[in-house]
């Protein structure tokens, strides 16, 4: 399935910044409680849409004869409006975001940011293994990583280059591969249809629900290579790294950072989005839903909409009772990356053989219950983690491998070490 995951207001999963004492966490203060939101949003809807690939073949089933049931069918395709693609990619542009805030803090401090930023793509490629080989398949961490590094060799253009070279990567592969497709269609008819196996779908399920350790694990690697082989790797490319552009070029103009500043640029920013989501959302509704219509949707429509979900949240936490009502997401977002692989840990454990074996036994529609209440248990914990230790437990290892220095990890310790 093509939900990836995928998971600090001034960087993406959780990029450290420094104060005048050397490198220390930003204060309270200094937050962007915005940015945070949008993170703990898309920590949300990377759930729901990795949700029923944590407990059902969803590479290889056809859903309509998976989940017949018209409420199962009405909660998928709720999904794949609200979340397919929307998510992945939000959390890409946050990553470029945060990039370029982390390089400026880090050069103003007098650090080496490529010393910095290779052991932090580092680190994170490596999380991401454990993740994906050894968790659930269908880790994001290690395209974020990869791509990184690409994007590494764009974060000192000049902001309106990074503009038009991100909506040329989002708009012509996208339209050249869309027409392609199409032509293929006027030939025949027939080669856009998607492409499914019931039978890898029930021998999957079987490995996933009564296999050993060592056939779940060999399943678990088979999976995230259908994914993630080297003929899927340029459109993962062209899917995550114009939106690193995108965030990059919101920073550098400092569109959320100064928002009282750029209000009419941000309102711009979601009528656009608005215009352009809507109908590329909708159309293999009102067309036909084929291989064609779903990439387009997803390729064009799955950006468009992360912009209408960063824009708005920026807006609406201008005012004081909207911030108060999305501030719970925001303890989320604070701690996304230990959040992100909390989920596929609590979600393997529920549905693969080492746990409760459920998997294959839960309709979709039981899982948008289960992704509701996990992720607001996930909001609960993640409050309280707060108010004892500055970082989650996966940032803090995250940090303290970048810096090569044990970061400080308990809040009172923090707070003694400022006061002194």
């Amino acid at each position: 399935m093509k939900s990836k995951a995928t998971i600090n207001n001034k960087v993406e999963l959780g990029c450290d910044v420094m104060n005048m004492n050397g490198l220390q966490p930003i204060s309270k203060s200094e937050r962007i409680q915005g940015v945070d939101i949008i993170r703990g949003f898309a920590i949300f809807g990377i759930f729901l849409v990795n949700m029923p690939s944590f407990n059902s073949p969803m590479l290889h089933l056809q859903p309509e004869s998976w989940w017949p049931s018209q409420i199962d069918q009405m909660t998928l395709q709720f999904i794949d409006l609200f979340a397919q693609a929307n998510f992945y990619t939000l959390f890409s542009f946050l990553f470029g975001f945060g990039m370029v805030l982390f390089q400026k803090r880090v050069v103003i401090k007098g650090y080496s940011f490529s010393l910095l930023v290779t052991r932090r793509l580092l680190v994170l490629l490596i999380i991401g293994c454990i993740h994906a080989f050894f968790i659930w398949h269908g880790d994001i961490l290690i395209s974020y990583a990869i791509i990184g590094v690409i994007f590494l060799l764009f974060y000192k253009t000049k902001p309106l280059s990074l503009l038009v070279l991100s909506l040329l990567l989002i708009f012509v592969p996208s339209l050249l591969f869309f027409g392609l497709l199409m032509l293929s269609y006027l030939v025949d008819p027939t080669s856009l249809l998607q492409n499914y196996s019931a039978r890898i779908a029930e021998e999957t399920a079987k490995v996933y629900s009564s296999g050993s350790i060592t056939e779940i694990t060999l399943q678990r690697i088979q999976d995230w290579y259908y994914v993630n082989n080297l003929d899927n790797a340029i459109f993962l490319v062209f899917a995550l790294l114009p939106m690193f552009l995108l965030g990059a070029y919101i920073a550098k103009k400092q569109w959320f950072s100064k928002i009282e500043s750029h209000v009419k640029a941000v309102q711009r920013l979601l009528f656009i989005a608005v215009i352009i989501a809507i109908p590329i959302k909708l159309l293999p509704y009102y067309t036909e839903k084929n291989i064609a219509t779903d990439f387009l949707q997803d390729s064009i429509g799955g950006p468009a909409a992360a912009m209408v979900y960063a824009s708005s949240i920026m807006l609406l936490t201008r005012n004081k009772t909207w911030q108060k009502v999305l501030s719970p997401l925001s303890f989320v977002g604070r701690l996304s990356l230990s959040n992100y692989l909390f989920q596929s840990i609590v979600c393997t454990l529920l549905f693969y053989n080492y746990g409760l074996g459920l998997y294959g036994k839960v309709t979709p529609s039981l899982g948008l219950i289960l992704t509701i209440f996990i992720y607001s248990v996930q909001v609960v914990i993640s409050k309280w983690w707060l108010s004892h230790y500055q970082y989650g437990p996966v940032e803090w290892i995250w940090r303290s491998l970048t810096y090569g220095k044990r970061q400080v990890f308990r809040r009172r310790v923090l707070e003694k070490g400022r006061n002194n």
